[in-house]
């Protein structure tokens, strides 16, 4: 069972972390990590925040901030978008409606 997971090294702010995930989800692994020492690294940077758990803190909290307003940006394009589609599905099947017994004899 321990070749369905891969043992995945991850270099953080310098600091190296072992971690174990599903070997089918290993390049997200590594892609996650990749963004969270770039999100790290920018508040670092910037000098306003001191300390590694508090540029965690602060990483996690400005990446879970964007995930929320992707996720109130996609349920408002749904909202805007399904009543769209469902006009255009009518219109198409309206159009289609008189020509959808075509002889292919």
């Amino acid at each position: 069972m321990t070749d369905m997971y891969a043992h995945v090294s991850v270099r953080i702010l310098e600091k190296e972390y072992q971690v174990s995930c599903p070997a089918s989800e290993r390049t997200e692994l590594l892609d996650s990590a990749e963004m969270l020492n770039e999100k790290m690294r920018e508040i670092r940077d910037s000098g306003k925040v001191v300390g590694l758990d508090r540029i965690a803190v602060m990483a996690a909290l400005n990446m879970a901030n964007e995930l929320l307003r992707s996720k109130a940006n996609d349920a408002a394009l749904e909202t805007n978008i399904g009543p769209r589609l469902k006009l255009l599905s009518d219109r198409v099947e309206g159009a289609l409606g008189g020509s959808q017994q075509l002889d292919l004899g």
